[in-house]
């Protein structure tokens, strides 16, 4: 009951804006409370908290209450000191100390339903199970999994954010997950990171009646509130499984947070197979509140260029070069091997003081993924690119290996430095999905082939990615994105510095 009065207090945030009040705690008592509406008049109202008895005595006798109206800064005061905490709360304290800039009235809303999940998932924190601290209140493993093979749904439903390129999704979701007890089961990672780490589990349990089944297990013994940034299926691999492997998630109590570019329907569109991937859809809808983000402030491009980190033009690979050698010092860069996934190895052509440097064609004109990219970035901070070119019909692959690649960039926080054949918009400029290109004047008999765009690419995946893409290469260029970078390596190098001293 007591929660009650909680959450009461809660959606009662707009009273103590507009009007005073006080709120009376009684001694502690097992009996149930409810407000009594003890003084009221134009200026003030006071609530207090009086359990069954004393509300009888009230009722029975007559005499006077004396109250003292508080200022509206003390009832924040009091309101604060009810211990409110969550995403919104938090973002409205980095807008009040200037970290944050406001945003719209799309972004409060999501807000408002992050913090609506957050105060779901601190009530029933004990059923959904997730403090790691306290032992599970029934036999984990596999072997108890078939023994008890009914499903156990969490009471709580989670999230899927979706929406535009930029409008602060993955911040929104971080934001959420910053503020979740640090003794929780949960778990924050990549879409594509995850679906690696799936593969490899499948990989180790290959053999078994049912691999997904104890892959799932072991996801739910470490995790029970799952957040995936950038849930975005293109692989035919990963589309034939979801269904199946979210099936047993959500069975054995997950809750899944999850951000996208696209609504659910439109996952996986044009597809291979898209029939068997359908199911997953129904599933997440089910399991999941869905909710999308309208914004068309494309916050990434607030920030402002850093004109030496991106250079269009060709014939650079000299200065290029120069840069380099200025990011690594006086280090003599050397061929290496970096260890990836399943003892594969990557390649770096040349590599130094953690700045790695790549032709184009060395990174995304080979069968490369999402994998190699990941094992790349785990030791090296810093990627110096050469010579991105035009995307379009002709390097499609190349294209859908260097979305990949961006969001792997963004993911783990890497420096760029790179040589390009145009800006960020104009080398992803002949990428259209079906839909614009349908928009296209069509070829007549006085309209001939010269009039087309000459290699453009049709593609609905990578016409979606497009906008992403281009969006992050814009930050990741930019001075505050660059700054933050270059604050990081120095808090790492003095923490380094600081553990040499003391051993």
């Amino acid at each position: 009951m007591r929660n009650l009065v909680v959450r009461s207090l809660r959606q009662s945030r707009p009273v103590f804006h507009s009007q005073t009040c006080i709120l009376i705690r009684d001694h502690v008592s097992e009996t149930p409370h409810h407000f009594e509406n003890c003084y009221h008049n134009f200026h003030s109202s006071a609530y207090r908290v009086v359990d069954h008895a004393e509300a009888n005595f009230v009722k029975n006798h007559s005499f006077t209450i004396t109250t003292r109206p508080l200022s509206i800064d003390a009832a924040k005061l009091k309101y604060e000191e009810t211990n409110r905490a969550g995403p919104l709360i938090e973002y409205e304290r980095r807008i009040g100390n200037g970290e944050l800039v406001e945003g719209d009235t799309f972004q409060i809303d999501t807000l408002t339903e992050l913090q609506r999940l957050y105060d779901e998932l601190v009530e029933n924190a004990d059923v959904c199970q997730l403090d790691r601290t306290v032992e599970k209140l029934v036999r984990t493993g596999w072997l108890w999994s078939r023994l008890l093979s009914h499903p156990s749904y969490s009471p709580v439903k989670g999230l899927y954010l979706y929406g535009g390129v930029g409008t602060g999704k993955t911040m929104l979701m971080d934001l959420f997950f910053d503020q979740l007890p640090s003794h929780w089961r949960k778990k924050r990672i990549h879409f594509h990171d995850f679906m690696l780490n799936v593969h490899s589990l499948l990989q180790k349990h290959k053999g078994l009646s049912d691999p997904l089944d104890v892959v799932a297990e072991e996801i739910s013994e470490e995790t029970v509130l799952l957040c995936l940034d950038e849930f975005m299926v293109t692989d035919v691999a990963d589309a034939l499984i979801l269904n199946r492997l979210f099936g047993h998630l959500f069975s054995k109590g997950i809750i899944l947070v999850s951000t996208s570019n696209r609504a659910p329907d439109n996952l996986y569109e044009g597809g291979l197979q898209r029939d068997l991937f359908l199911p997953f859809i129904a599933i997440l809808k089910e399991r999941c509140v869905v909710h999308a983000i309208g914004s068309s402030v494309d916050y990434r491009k607030m920030t402002s260029g850093e004109e030496g980190y991106y250079l269009v033009g060709r014939n650079l690979s000299v200065i290029l070069q120069q840069n380099f050698q200025q990011l690594i010092g006086e280090v003599t860069a050397i061929p290496q091997q970096v260890e990836v996934v399943m003892g594969r190895t990557l390649h770096v052509p040349l590599g130094a003081n953690g700045c790695a440097y790549f032709t184009f064609e060395e990174l995304c004109d080979r069968p490369l993924g999402a994998a190699d990219y990941f094992g790349l970035f785990k030791k090296f901070h810093t990627l110096v690119l050469e010579g991105i070119p035009i995307f379009g019909l002709s390097n499609k692959s190349a294209a859908y290996r260097f979305v990949t690649l961006v969001d792997v960039i963004y993911e783990n926080k890497v420096r760029l430095l790179c040589t390009a054949e145009g800006s960020p918009h104009e080398i992803m400029e002949k990428i259209v999905t079906i839909s614009e290109g349908k928009l296209m004047a069509p070829r007549t008999s006085t309209r001939s082939r010269k009039s087309d765009v000459a290699d453009l690419c049709v593609d609905d995946e990578l016409g979606f990615a497009k906008d992403r893409t281009i969006s992050r290469l814009t930050e990741i260029t930019s001075k505050e994105y660059l700054e933050h970078h270059a604050a990081v390596l120095e808090e790492k190098k003095l923490n380094v510095a600081q553990n040499v001293v003391q051993a």
